[in-house]
């Protein structure tokens, strides 16, 4: 297996994401001014992402530390699979979500994804997503009431509609950036490995399924590796290769959407949006969905989501 790009160490991964809860001085229209990022996608005059979150309440940060790899209905608020995303404002205001930083270098992923991409789908995609959402929630879209939000709950409780889209947006970003690694590519071990095989018959023949999938995908959206929520005799819905409870899918969803809803467990994603691949692809899918599942796929993460 591939030396992890996403700090995994055994058991104890945790994700480098920041969400702050940071309530800013409102505006003349009761709002906090633009969180800035620099060229790296950190915030200007913040941290670098620490594992965990980073909650940042009144000038103090409060740092909680979540698995990788959670249930997306485990009951636990803020925690997410691979993607623990809770903003807490500590005063008046509004919650402000910061665009999360990559778990490597622009760059990292060259030759087989550029600097240039990088650089247009996280600083002006994802960041992109992270702005309107961000509007929405000054705006009072998405609030439950609690003074708590999490991409969870508006993924999930939000229906259709802007705050759902940019808030899925967001998160399934996050989750694409650590389903690649620098060091990807090669086969999984281990319990995935024994799952895969019982669920697909090979890695090569979940990976002709991937590419399958993620090449006929029509449109705008994503293919996604799942291990299916408990009692899903179904097995098939959204996209997916029939599966029963427990076992591995390949799911296809369109434009947003994403597994969870549905209460399967994402183990991976494939972005097959354009912007995603265009400046080094053009319309060449899937040459990159190749490139993507020989040299980038990131199957420790894959391997801590399944065992959470």
């Amino acid at each position: 297996m591939q030396s992890a790009g996403t700090g995994v160490s055994g058991g104890a991964e945790t994700v480098r994401h920041v969400v702050a809860g940071r309530c800013l001085a409102g505006n003349a229209h009761g709002r906090g001014p633009k969180t800035q990022t620099g060229s790296a996608g950190v915030p200007s005059g913040g941290k670098r992402a620490r594992a965990g979150i980073e909650t940042v309440q009144g000038g103090g940060t409060v740092r909680d530390r979540y698995p990788v790899a959670k249930r997306p209905h485990s009951g636990r608020r803020g925690t997410l699979i691979g993607v623990p995303s809770t903003a807490r404002p500590a005063t008046l205001g509004s919650p402000v979500i910061e665009l999360p930083p990559l778990p490597y270098a622009q760059d990292a992923l060259a030759p087989h994804i550029s600097e240039r991409t990088m650089a247009f789908h996280y600083g002006k995609h994802h960041a992109g997503y992270v702005a309107n959402l961000n509007k929405l929630l000054a705006d009072g879209a998405g609030s439950d009431g609690t003074g708590e939000t999490t991409l969870e709950a508006l993924i999930t409780g939000s229906g259709q509609g802007a705050v759902y889209n940019n808030a899925a947006q967001i998160w399934n970003h996050t989750f694409y950036w650590r389903s690649m690694s620098p060091d990807g590519g090669g086969d999984p071990s281990g319990e995935l490995a024994a799952a895969i095989a019982s669920s697909f018959g090979s890695v090569d023949a979940l990976r002709a399924e991937l590419t399958a999938a993620a090449t006929g995908n029509f449109g705008s959206g994503w293919t996604w590796l799942v291990r299916r929520a408990a009692g899903d005799a179904e097995g098939a819905g959204n996209g997916g290769a029939g599966a029963g409870g427990g076992e591995l899918a390949v799911v296809n969803t369109d434009d947003a959407d994403n597994p969870l809803p549905s209460g399967d467990t994402p183990l991976l994603t494939i972005d097959v949006w354009e912007h995603a691949y265009y400046l080094d692809y053009q319309n060449a899918r899937p040459a990159y969905i190749a490139t993507f599942l020989e040299h980038l796929v990131n199957w420790d993460f894959a391997a801590a989501n399944y065992a959470g």
